[in-house]
């Protein structure tokens, strides 16, 4: 186990191979939800068609970010404007992720073995229908570029948890409920994917919040939010992003990179939470970072799709 797990482990406090007839059938209510959340927006531009296992998000402004709550990496709020685009119904599953594997185009999953994020328990996280665990941000792009898609910005990821009406959870305001909403709360493994229908995201995507930490395209700017860029919810260079973690470190600001060290590198943003995740943290703006190699058990991801 890498000294990362140990500290991670801290830090966070620590059904059956599906037939495509299945999946169209499952999507068809999430791909319901979607609609309405499309035909009641009054900012969205008109969503793209979806394939089986993506929905379409809906193009427009959305408020991304969080005012007066979490850390000073989600602050301030402020409107950014997305096109529209697909994003996986799901978090990718092992055995979609085998597919890639198998093809060659993808390497293996880390085994976990010895992982103390596993509880003693690795091989349910190798189950068919649970999410992809082990991979990194390198392995996360290399199976989404194998299904001709890409992983989803920051701000996609956001825009999709949050939609129009700048929720403050990705299922509404309501307090999160474990038994309700998502794989959280202090759980000991994953689950299966696509279980928690009361906390679909405004556009019908399942697991947005918990399971897996969903590893995401950008790179981690502390001040994102802060910069010219903002509007388009794109991060600094990763040089402007070296020269905002040294200014932090120097100064000695504190908030901006949660409980973890100030990073040395340019890492990579993920988005969610996780099984063993607080709930008090599951906000559709919390923002968390770890470098792009890490292959953990609490990591996964899910892709996404530009339109044409």
């Amino acid at each position: 186990m890498s000294g990362f797990e140990a500290e991670f482990a801290k830090q966070t406090d620590v059904h059956a191979r599906d037939s495509s007839t299945r999946l169209r059938s499952r999507v068809l209510g999430a791909a319901l939800v979607a609609a309405l959340g499309v035909l009641a927006s009054g900012s969205a531009e008109s969503a793209p068609a979806a394939p089986a296992d993506m929905l379409p998000v809906p193009g427009g402004t959305f408020t991304m970010g969080a005012e007066d709550e979490g850390e000073q990496d989600e602050r301030p709020a402020h409107s950014v404007t997305v096109a529209a685009f697909l994003l996986d119904v799901d978090e990718v599953t092992n055995e979609k992720y085998a597919a890639c594997v198998k093809a060659g185009k993808c390497r293996a999953p880390d085994s976990l073995a010895g992982s103390k994020l596993t509880h003693g328990m690795p091989a349910v996280f190798k189950k068919p229908d649970h999410p992809v665990v082990g991979v990194s941000w390198s392995d996360a792009r290399a199976y989404c570029e194998f299904r001709g898609k890409r992983l989803p910005r920051e701000a996609e990821w956001e825009r999709a948890a949050r939609g129009d009406d700048g929720r403050r959870y990705v299922w509404g305001n309501d307090a999160p409920d474990p038994k309700r909403h998502g794989v959280f709360g202090g759980q000991a493994t994953t689950r299966p994917v696509h279980g928690y229908p009361d906390g679909r995201g405004p556009y019908g995507h399942f697991d947005l919040a918990g399971n897996v930490w969903e590893w995401i395209e950008d790179e981690y700017d502390p001040y994102a939010y802060r910069r010219e860029t903002a509007g388009r919810g794109m991060p600094g260079s990763c040089a402007e992003i070296l020269e905002t973690q040294n200014e932090l470190r120097r100064t000695g600001k504190q908030g901006f990179t949660g409980t973890n060290p100030i990073p040395v590198e340019c890492e990579h943003v993920l988005r969610g939470g996780a099984y063993n995740y607080r709930a008090s943290g599951i906000r559709a703006s919390n923002r968390v970072h770890h470098p792009g190699s890490f292959r953990i058990a609490v990591a996964g991801f899910r892709c996404a799709k530009s339109p044409g």
